[in-house]
């Protein structure tokens, strides 16, 4: 007979065995790394939970509780269930039914679930996705992201060639930077007076987490006469590179900075991964479309990804 599939909650002195699974599990990345989740645990009251059977974990959640519900994780961007290449649709299936079992134990009456996207997955990985279906998961929002499928890109479009043509004629070049203090202002006052908004991260806290993963959370500017005209702060996975933050000064949008800067990253940094996400371009839970950020976007040859949300009611 089959092993029963039992959750326990994670804790402490469980992060090597957490960040070991992490590293070779099929839809994880750095970002459910304890070191990556940890930077902000003041703010949220963790209740991840590791899934086990015969001894030996099979699967990850990422989770934070908040009264009566928990959440896969509020303070993530994605972070469903991480799981190794051996997980079957079957085990999900049984392995849901064992979570639900779980939260019921522990009085919480909703699962609110953002699925990991397909393009940060070594294998497919949309089990759980089934999973929750078959459990009675119903989907209560859907972003709308942009990315490019690198082995078959489409090329750019006239605008951002030309653009990125009047950038070099103006003197910028591209490098790769650790001047995170230099960027992070320019990021500021673009948020500031463009959008009334402010980084999610703070420089302190960017700064720790690049101290942690140097190698997979990259800066890359766009600069004349060592002035940063527009930048690129990136998370660099083992499938995707994801755009984090992107901004540009008034000078960097007059001489076409960004264009550059994408069309550099895409030809010669990143030419060999399978994708390049730009991440979403909606608001007011997903039912807003920001138009002419999605089209800025499409016309760097990305097109669309939906990020659903699901929510699984359990009372």
């Amino acid at each position: 007979m089959t092993a029963p599939i039992t959750l326990r909650r994670y804790q402490a002195p469980d992060a090597p065995l957490w960040n070991s699974f992490v590293a070779s599990a099929k839809n994880a990345t750095f970002l459910h790394d304890r070191n990556f989740m940890d930077y902000h645990s003041d703010r949220f009251h963790d209740h991840s939970l590791i899934a086990e059977q015969d001894g030996a974990p099979i699967a990850l959640l990422p989770a934070n509780q908040q009264d009566d519900t928990l959440h896969s994780h509020a303070g993530l961007t994605y972070g469903g269930l991480l799981s190794g290449p051996s997980m079957t649709a079957a085990r999900m299936c049984d392995l849901v039914t064992s979570l639900t079992a779980y939260l019921r134990d522990q009085s919480i009456r909703s699962l609110t679930y953002k699925p990991v996207p397909h393009i940060f997955h070594s294998q497919p990985s949309e089990e759980d996705i089934y999973a929750l279906f078959q459990a009675g998961a119903r989907l209560i929002r859907c972003d709308l992201s942009s990315a490019i499928p690198m082995r078959r890109r489409l090329p750019l479009a006239k605008g951002r060639k030309s653009g990125a043509s009047k950038a070099r004629r103006a003197g910028l070049t591209v490098s790769e930077t650790t001047d995170l203090p230099a960027f992070w202002q320019v990021l500021t006052d673009t948020l500031a007076s463009r959008h009334e908004a402010a980084p999610v991260h703070s420089l302190a806290e960017i700064e720790l987490l690049k101290s942690r993963f140097d190698s997979q959370i990259r800066l890359f500017v766009a600069t004349r006469d060592s002035q940063i005209l527009a930048g690129t702060l990136l998370f660099d996975t083992a499938t995707t590179v994801h755009v984090q933050y992107i901004a540009t000064t008034p000078e960097g949008r007059d001489h076409g900075a960004l264009d550059l800067l994408i069309r550099h990253l895409l030809e010669t940094p990143f030419a060999d991964k399978e994708w390049f996400n730009f991440g979403i371009s909606t608001t007011q839970g997903g039912r807003a479309l920001n138009v002419g950020l999605s089209r800025q976007k499409e016309m760097f040859g990305a097109r669309s990804l939906m990020v659903p949300h699901y929510q699984l009611d359990l009372a």
